[in-house]
């Protein structure tokens, strides 16, 4: 946590520093991320999601302590420090229980905390902004933050009865909807938060700390969720626009511990980040955009298996995640309304990636499973793999990787680490060359 409170500090000072959050809890991207930082000589921050992971198992099938052991044993598998390991929990709040009353929402979301900071989640992103079944609409800022501040007594309370670093925090309800936009977006439909109802969220937090009796955990509020102007929806990206957040980057310099955390911003293009870093929204969070690499690399490995060993001994791993995804269409359908052709095209190559949900199914892992054993039986000519993934193919070529699935497919998602790294970790130098 001294390095990540270092990493913030060094931002304050003027440097153009960050860090970004690997939200996901695939294995294959979580050991991706791990391989990025080492490769940096960096932390690695990992968050898991209140729908991801909770103390009922979330769609992963891992509590708080399930994910934890599994991400440090990963990191002990792969020689990395356990120090340099960061878990972070996102949208910690009644996000799961919405359809509950408050009363009971809060009652599940404070046993969540509870759990999430006694596994050693050390960043807790605090999220109250979504209404409950029984709340009268909107809610108000003062509710949502007198809720965050019930919950970060929870908190408090955990890590002193398991003692170690104590946590750090993000607020803010300007949160751009989880995994990406449910609407299609319009040319100018994202807009900047105002400088000064970021403000009012900040005051209203202190506030509520205050009156809960934890005001001195203020100093270890890190984060203030914003929309700095990014977003995407199933097949069109709103690309950062420095100009327009100019108002909202100034605002942070008034406080001395904060920085900005910007959500949702996958698929930007490689300047973006370095000037979202520049603009104070130094916690830069990242999800979809990793699964979907994850999710092109194993589609490019079933293709070129096909050619390669014939349709006979194929793994028909695409085949058998799309059967999987018609039969439970729970992950999904609320987010595609379109029919058709188009609802295919949705399910298959949407930037919202919902098929991330279903590669934990069990005949999804087996038909995986199938095809990496196929393929370390009978690695594939580099000819053929240049057809469907060509970076990964001079890769091998160039002796960068081996010719093993697992290399390959990490290879493509480190293509998006990488870009994220170059923005959190160029030096100002570097940085304002690139901005240029």
């Amino acid at each position: 946590m001294k390095a990540l409170l270092s990493l913030i500090e060094q931002h304050k000072q003027g440097h153009s520093t960050g860090i970004y959050s690997v939200c996901s809890a695939h294995p294959l991207v979580l050991e991706a991320a791990i391989k990025q930082a080492a490769q940096d000589q960096q932390l690695v921050l990992i968050e898991a999601t209140s729908n991801q992971v909770n103390q009922f198992g979330g769609y992963t099938g891992m509590t708080p302590q399930d994910f934890s052991s599994h991400v440090f044993s990963l990191a002990a598998r792969l020689n990395f420090s356990a120090d340099k390991v960061v878990l972070g929990g996102d949208h910690l709040g009644p996000n799961c229980w919405q359809n509950l009353s408050a009363s009971q929402a809060m009652e599940y979301s404070a046993q969540m905390i509870h759990d999430y900071v006694c596994a050693g989640f050390k960043k807790i992103h605090l999220d109250c902004s979504m209404p409950c079944a029984d709340d009268l609409l909107p809610l108000s800022e003062k509710r949502m933050a007198e809720r965050a501040a019930q919950l970060c007594v929870v908190a408090e309370q955990a890590w002193k009865s398991v003692g170690g670093e104590p946590p750090v925090y993000v607020v803010g309800t300007e949160v751009p909807t989880p995994g990406g936009a449910l609407e299609s977006l319009q040319e100018d439909s994202v807009e900047v938060t105002n400088p000064e109802q970021a403000l009012a969220t900040l005051d209203a937090h202190h506030q509520a700390f205050s009156d809960a009796g934890v005001g001195y955990v203020w100093s270890r509020v890190i984060g203030l969720v914003v929309q700095p102007g990014v977003e995407f929806d199933h097949h069109m990206v709103h690309h950062y626009r420095s100009d327009e957040a100019q108002s909202l980057s100034k605002m942070i310099d008034s406080q001395p511990h904060l920085v900005f955390e910007a959500h949702s911003t996958d698929y930007q293009n490689p300047p973006a980040y370095h000037q979202l870093v520049r603009d104070h929204f130094a916690i830069l969070k990242v999800g979809p955009a990793l699964t979907f690499a994850l999710r092109e690399a194993l589609y490019g490995l079933e293709r070129a298996e096909k050619e390669w060993l014939g349709i006979h001994h194929s793994s028909h791993l695409r085949e058998t995640i799309e059967q999987v995804m018609h039969e439970h269409p729970d992950y999904w359908r609320s987010h595609y309304s379109s029919k058709g052709h188009q609802q295919y095209l949705d399910c298959s190559y949407s930037l919202s990636d919902r098929i991330r949900y279903y590669w934990t199914h069990p005949e999804v892992k087996a038909a995986q499973q199938a095809l990496f054993d196929n393929l370390k039986d009978c690695p594939l000519p580099v000819t053929i793999l240049s057809q469907y993934l060509p970076n990964q193919a001079k890769a091998i070529s160039q002796n960068q990787i081996k010719n093993q699935p697992a290399e390959i497919v990490m290879h493509k998602i480190m293509e998006v680490t990488q870009v994220y790294s170059e923005a959190c970790y160029a030096n100002v130098v570097a940085s304002k060359e690139t901005i240029k």
